[in-house]
């Protein structure tokens, strides 16, 4: 067995003795020889010498004293405080508490123990006597609110560490069982005790270390999380889109009704001129029936005989005749009128096409103004048909449009002169760099020539030189290479300045040279761009504008023309009723004119188109045609035509 030896401990695993709640704070503070403490208490953090201003404002007091009121409450004291100003007992009172806390012995003196106890706790504020004496004043009502506070915050912190039992502190039991090994000198105890506690802090730390990633790794979520909410759209955002949406929709079937509106007022204005125009028809229907009737008792009033009959006939076969020709004339004009239609809307199309390529040349030469054709079929005059008036809109805003590429010309044309000007005066720079030029390759020359003089004196100072330094053959050998060397050392020098300065003025010349070309190239781009454009737009314009004019003009003619005809065979169509009985009184001329005068019988005849005519009798017998009784006395009576009356006398005559 070991013997039992006194060994030292080791320091860096036996802590001192833990401290009272009031000396922690002493020794984790020290004081120092300053009145101002160390303490770092929710009152006086950061550099400086803490004040109270803090707890002279009105927000700080009402957080200040609802933190008091609430920890006061979880220790169940009856007093609470407000924003005003307490009473003194309330303040002694609840100083005394929080010293209780505290392990402060009670003490009859507060104003002469306390302040030692606040000067030992590191008090971060000044606290007098005389204030501990009349505490109820209003001017020391912060003060005391800080005092109160602070108190407050080292009863939490007392209270904290009350409840964290020693027993259940691992480094605590680690201390006693290896203070108790080393007093009973056991090492190996010493030692297992302390491998024990080094695997267990390893496996706290580890775990420790584990639940730090997985808090970060939770921060990290979390931080994405919030980061995903807020770059998110929010929902009062998706409500506002929706709330716009639906109002665009609202909008849109407003448009909707007010359009369908528009279109029942326009259908029902539409069928309102339908039934003025039905009863319009049905009026001159009636007044054609009354006139059908009309002529019809004007023709039972009437007398015919046979010479009336057959001039009644002539008279027919003329008017049949010119009612032949009118019908052929009416084809005509109904052919001429599809034709005509067909063109016209062949020329509509055309004037179309020719309106969207107008429309496009306009938009294409921005002429300032927002001018398009729109095409109306519908119209009678140039203007209303082509949309717009020509003479008073289009033709100013192309006069100013012209003007203004007359000027950009004008423009254009003094910019190339002064290109020209710049152009002649780098030509003229140009030949004097080539002079200058010249006459440096000229001195070159007369430097080429001294070089060479001077060569060869050196040569023959060489060959002072060196026949007085080696004889013989070695002194025309040595005369040589130094001729040689000092005459290409001087060529090259020479040379190699020569084309430095000679590459210096082709460059530069050849700099001027181009941007002089450039400038006359894009000079010349322009002008013919500028005249291209020009000329194109007038072409275009003038013929556009010759072109409507002449088709304006044609199809005016032919709707003119259109509409002449369409009246003439209104008027042609009204008096086709009159041809009717016309036709019935030539075929009545035409049965009389092939039967006797005189008749015993009732016979029945044929005649015309699909005409019966009934006869009866000889004198004022009925004489009915398709099954009308016409009423006329045969023989004795007469009948009136055109406005004449005919009788038997006239007829025998005749």
């Amino acid at each position: 067995m070991r013997p039992a030896k006194r060994r030292q401990p080791n320091e860096s695993f036996i802590p001192s003795a833990p401290p009272t709640p009031v000396d922690f704070h002493h020794h984790r503070f020290p004081s120092r020889d300053s009145d101002v403490s160390s303490r770092p208490s929710s009152a006086g953090v950061g550099g400086g010498r803490p004040t109270l201003d803090l707890y002279k404002e009105r927000s700080f007091q009402q957080s200040v004293v609802s933190t008091i009121n609430g920890f006061l409450g979880s220790q169940n004291f009856p007093i609470s405080f407000k924003c005003t100003f307490p009473s003194a007992k309330d303040i002694h009172e609840t100083l005394k508490f929080l010293l209780s806390l505290l392990d402060f012995p009670p003490s009859s003196k507060l104003e002469d123990d306390l302040p030692l106890l606040l000067k030992r706790l590191n008090y971060p504020f000044k606290l007098n006597k005389s204030i501990l004496r009349s505490p109820a004043a209003p001017h020391q009502w912060p003060t005391f609110l800080a005092l109160l506070h602070w108190l407050v915050q080292i009863a939490k912190f007392h209270l904290h560490l009350a409840a964290s039992p020693k027993h259940h502190n691992a480094l605590h039991l680690y201390t006693v069982n290896s203070y108790m090994h080393y007093i009973r000198g056991d090492d190996d105890a010493v030692e297992e005790l302390d491998r024990n506690i080094r695997e267990k802090l390893h496996h706290e730390k580890a775990a420790a270390q584990d639940r730090l990633d997985s808090a970060r790794r939770a921060a990290a979520d979390l931080q994405a999380e919030l980061d995903r909410l807020r770059s998110a759209p929010s929902p009062k955002e998706a409500l506002e889109r929706d709330k716009a949406d639906l109002e665009d929709d609202v909008r849109k079937f407003r448009m909707m009704i007010d359009d369908f509106t528009s279109r029942i007022e326009q259908a029902e204005r539409v069928l309102a001129e339908k039934e003025q125009q039905v009863a319009a028809k049905a009026a001159e229907t009636e007044r054609i029936r009354e006139e059908n009737e009309e002529l019809g008792r004007r023709v039972e009033a009437q007398t015919v005989n046979a010479r009336d009959v057959e001039r009644m006939r002539r008279e027919l076969q003329a008017v049949e005749n010119d009612t032949a020709e009118a019908e052929l004339a009416r084809t005509a004009w109904e052919e001429k009128v599809w034709g005509l239609d067909s063109a016209l809307s062949h020329k509509i199309n055309d004037l179309e096409a020719l309106a969207m390529d107008c429309n496009q040349a306009l938009k294409r030469l921005k002429i300032g103004i927002d001018i398009q054709y729109q095409l109306n079929a519908q119209g009678t005059t140039p203007a209303e048909i082509m949309g717009i008036d020509y003479k008073n809109t289009l033709k100013p805003a192309l006069r100013s449009f012209a003007d203004e590429i007359k000027k950009s010309c004008m423009e254009k044309l003094e910019e190339s002169i002064s290109y020209q000007q710049k152009s002649s005066e780098n030509a003229a720079r140009l030949e004097g760099k080539r002079n200058q030029l010249a006459a440096v390759q000229s001195r070159i020359d007369e430097v080429k020539v001294e070089i060479f003089d001077l060569a060869g004196m050196r040569i023959g100072q060489a060959k002072i030189i060196t026949s007085l330094t080696y004889p013989g053959k070695l002194y025309h050998l040595k005369v040589r290479i130094l001729a040689m060397t000092m005459m290409e050392a001087q060529m090259s020098m020479i040379k190699k300045e020569t084309e430095e300065y000679t590459s210096r003025c082709y460059a530069e010349a050849k700099k001027m040279l181009e941007e002089v070309q450039l400038a006359e190239h894009d000079l010349v781009i322009m002008e013919r761009e500028a005249a291209e454009v020009l000329k194109t737009s007038e072409s275009k314009l003038q013929e556009a504008i010759k072109q409507s004019e002449e088709e304006i003009q044609k199809h005016a003619s032919e709707l003119f023309q259109l509409v002449d005809s369409v009246s003439k065979y209104k008027e042609h169509t009204k008096s086709s009723h009159l041809l009717k009985f016309e036709n019935a009184l030539f075929a009545l001329a035409s049965v009389i004119q092939h039967t006797n005068l005189l008749y015993s019988k009732k016979d029945t005849f044929t005649a015309g188109k699909d005409n019966t005519m009934n006869v009866t009798g000889s004198r004022g017998n009925l004489v009915s045609w398709k099954g009308l009784p016409l009423g006329l006395g045969f023989l004795q009576s007469s009948i009136e035509w055109d406005g004449k009356v005919v009788g038997p006398r006239q007829a025998q005559r005749k």
